[in-house]
């Protein structure tokens, strides 16, 4: 592999060690990421014959809604992120434990009471209600969502740890361990399918435990080597560090609960408006096109701790030259996407066979979808980065009193089903391939004045 890496950057003509160390990664994480991706496609239909359709459309809608509850973590992972990065680049790295051990502390402070919450108000939810399924799946559902909702809980204390790994430029660890658990999740639902009979809580045991395991693998490894020197201690927590962190993670807050109301109702609007069964088409479609989303982020996503510590010692030239080869790799996306699109249908029939019918419509959606979100993915990058928030913060807050309303409107009143959803969130990204480039050359060129550089 190293062989490989370095004719690359002999070929590419790559001198930076920065361009170098994200060349490294985004290589890599393509390996991980083929290998998540095919474990995750040969997942779908195991699942659906081992639940069944509505089961499975079931546990689509019941994992977004808990992840609804992501947010509880207030922006913090991306706060410690970027703040993480600029200690580290600065040298200070006794602040760089401060700001891990503040961000440990408290988002697991969070958790507890979250889990506790929410194991209060289960008795007084009706499930079958509210994902729109037969009562007869209550007692079963009443066990399911204390237990995916604590595992989710604890998940966003020890997740931490990939945080730490990426801001610290080390780019594949996430794929890395999405690997590693959709390849023992694979393993073992073909396993369940062998030895037993459909059950909706094994499977959700299973989902649910087994990354907090893996996570909290790496968690013991990381902070007994390679950040033994940044292991949380309670004794470092401090209000102020808390503050440093939620300055910049409170917008991030904001930001992230409206692209959970973006991305993740989407699965909840269609359950309750045609049934849990059109969630399965939706989101097989959705899978389908999430290969060039996945794919253009891998190169992508790297950038985003790059772009902040660059921006911190001022190398304006290494962003300018990074953006521009970004954009020209993206050149190719509308191209994959058209073949993607004319081999849509032989795609899904060899994959899931006849059990699951998707439309030509929401393909054609789906594939604008994934047009619209690489694109303004590399200024999103940059914009995140640097800080410089406000006003994706105020267009996101905007996003999330447009997307559901026209959601119903267009699916329900305009007869476009599912559809009409996914067109109402394309709607609702619309905005951003114009503001988010705009704001980028602004801040690069130094022009950018009032909310453009907030």
């Amino acid at each position: 592999m190293k062989q490989i890496i370095q004719t690359v950057y002999n070929k590419v003509g790559i001198k930076s060690n920065r361009t170098k160390n994200i060349t490294k990664h985004v290589l890599i994480s393509f390996v991980y990421k083929a290998g998540s991706i095919l474990a995750s496609f040969l997942m779908v239909p195991l699942i659906i014959n081992y639940l069944e359709a509505e089961k499975y459309g079931i546990w689509l809608t019941l994992s977004s809604f808990v992840a609804w509850f992501s947010f509880f973590d207030i922006g913090m992972g991306n706060g410690l992120r970027n703040k993480f990065a600029e200690a580290k680049a600065k040298g200070e790295l006794g602040l760089a434990q401060a700001y891990i051990s503040t961000a440990y502390f408290t988002i697991g402070s969070i958790s507890l009471f979250l889990s506790i919450f929410f194991f209060t108000l289960n008795n007084f939810i009706d499930w079958t209600a509210v994902f729109n399924t037969s009562s007869s799946l209550q007692m079963e559902l009443s066990i399911i969502m204390p237990v995916v909702f604590a595992f989710f809980c604890l998940q966003l204390v020890v997740k931490l740890i990939i945080t730490i790994y990426v801001a610290d430029q080390h780019h594949s660890i996430n794929d890395k361990i999405q690997l590693t658990t959709n390849v023992i999740t694979l393993m073992l639902i073909w396993f369940l399918t062998l030895t037993s009979g459909s059950s909706l809580l094994l499977f959700a045991i299973l989902f649910s435990v087994l990354p907090v395991i893996i996570l909290l693998l790496l968690n013991f490894v990381a902070f007994s080597n390679t950040y033994k020197d940044f292991r949380p201690l309670f004794s470092l927590w401090r209000k102020v560090y808390l503050k440093d962190i939620t300055g910049v993670g409170f917008k991030f807050f904001i930001i992230q609960i409206a692209t959970l109301i973006l991305f993740t109702t989407d699965n909840f609007l269609i359950s309750k408006m045609f049934g849990p069964k059109e969630v399965v088409p939706y989101n097989i479609a959705f899978k389908y096109f999430s290969i060039i989303i996945l794919g253009y982020s891998i190169v992508v996503a790297p950038f985003w701790s790059s772009f902040t510590e660059a921006f911190a010692k001022k190398d304006i030239t290494w962003i300018k030259q990074s953006v521009k080869n970004i954009l020209k790799l993206w050149l190719l996306v509308p191209i994959i996407l058209l073949v993607m699109i004319v081999f849509s249908n032989f795609f899904y029939k060899t994959w899931i066979g006849d059990k699951v019918i998707v439309n030509y419509g929401l393909t054609l959606s789906m594939a604008l979808y994934a047009l619209l979100v690489t694109f303004s993915m590399v200024f999103v990058n940059f914009i995140n980065g640097v800080g410089k928030i406000k006003l994706q913060l105020i267009t996101s807050i905007i996003s999330i009193f447009i997307n559901i309303p026209l959601s119903i409107l267009l699916a329900k009143y305009f007869n476009l089903g599912s559809v009409g959803v996914i067109l109402a969130t394309c709607f609702s990204l619309s905005y951003s391939v114009i503001l988010r480039p705009l704001q980028f050359y602004k801040i690069i060129n130094n022009t950018a004045n009032g909310i453009w550089d907030k």
